[in-house]
């Protein structure tokens, strides 16, 4: 029987019962990521590695009243400085995980996806998911890709779909429910989306995509209302029931998930797939508890998959926010 986590709490909950994880967070110098961080070491799975200016750190940290121990400061005076020790302490084994702290998106990224000195992995497609709490829905869902992947075409999508599945699989859920998001519940050849996900849906069904029960194309409100679905008369395993609403682009999934957090209520924490090591992204407008469950999240992706080693070298507004990368950028381009 799938185990399905409903609240952030139970995420979170889930993290305590494994060992602390090393974060390299990339300019911690900010009095929100630094609440989170002493919250998420007092809960017992998180050691920060607290990466910026040495007194900008000390001072933000003493305005919280919170001693940390001088070992986990790492001096980097300037955002792609930070980014690149960030990336620098996971390549030496020093960090299992990285967190955004106070920098720009685009700085960060760029760090990771480097590529000779980041965190890409040899034909790995990159991508995100926000692992949502949605009040007026009984389980976390994911929604993916709405921050990195700008207009992905079948193959990307399906990539996308095995990088959220297998975060799901972590997360307990042992047959994940995907609904193939599109505006129509019909195949439109005038709609590329529907068409895309009639594809995925086959290819799930012939086990090219394992592990998970794809249903598409549905639009929003069948996947996760089954009175509308049998309203439509619409026979589907993942209608009224998904765990991953997979979007058609960009544009549409970030507009969905930004929807949801400012006029549904949800919080939603944000993971980037496909890298190293697992990356948590905040921002400024992010409450704690979105923050502490994308730590959480990190937690479980180090704890519950192999580890990778990689070659050692020398590296020169609202929340639900990322920066949108070019198609060479998430997967490598064959030659």
């Amino acid at each position: 029987m799938a185990s399905h986590l409903a609240t952030m709490k139970d995420l979170i909950d889930q993290a305590q019962e494994l060992k602390p994880i090393r974060v390299a967070v990339a300019d911690a110098a900010q009095g929100l990521v630094l609440e989170t961080l002493r919250e998420a070491h007092k809960l017992g799975f998180v050691e920060p590695r607290l990466i910026g200016a040495p007194k900008a750190i000390e001072n933000a940290c003493s305005e919280l009243g919170w001693k940390t121990d001088d070992s986990w400061t790492v001096p980097a005076l300037s955002d792609p400085l930070a980014a690149a020790k960030a990336v620098e302490l996971v390549r030496d084994g020093e960090a299992d995980a990285v967190m955004k702290g106070n920098i720009h998106t685009d700085v960060l990224m760029r760090a990771l996806l480097d590529k000779e000195h980041g965190l890409r992995l040899p034909g790995q497609r990159v991508s995100h998911v926000f692992v949502a709490e949605v009040p007026a829905y009984r389980k976390l869902i994911g929604i993916t890709d709405a921050a990195i992947n700008i207009a992905p075409a079948l193959d990307a999508k399906a990539q996308i779909l095995r990088n959220a599945v297998a975060l799901f699989h972590l997360l307990g859920v042992r047959t994940p429910k995907v609904a193939a998001l599109s505006a129509v519940e019909t195949v439109n050849p005038a709609i590329v989306s529907t068409l895309d996900a009639a594809c995925l849906t086959l290819m799930a069904r012939r086990g090219q995509i394992g592990g998970v029960i794809v249903d598409g194309p549905l639009a929003f409100d069948n996947a996760i209302s089954a009175k509308a679905a049998k309203e439509k008369e619409i026979v589907s395993e993942v209608a009224g029931d998904a765990d991953i609403l997979l979007v058609p682009d960009l544009v549409s999934g970030n507009i969905l998930a930004k929807n949801l957090q400012y006029l549904a209520g949800a919080v939603a924490a944000g993971i980037v797939l496909g890298l190293a090591v697992p990356v948590a992204l905040s921002s400024r407008a992010d409450p704690p508890v979105a923050r502490l469950a994308a730590l959480a999240l990190a937690s479980v992706m180090h704890h519950k998959t192999p580890q990778i080693s990689l070659a050692k070298t020398t590296a020169p507004e609202p929340s639900l926010n990322c920066v949108p990368q070019l198609e060479h950028a998430c997967c490598p381009i064959p030659g």
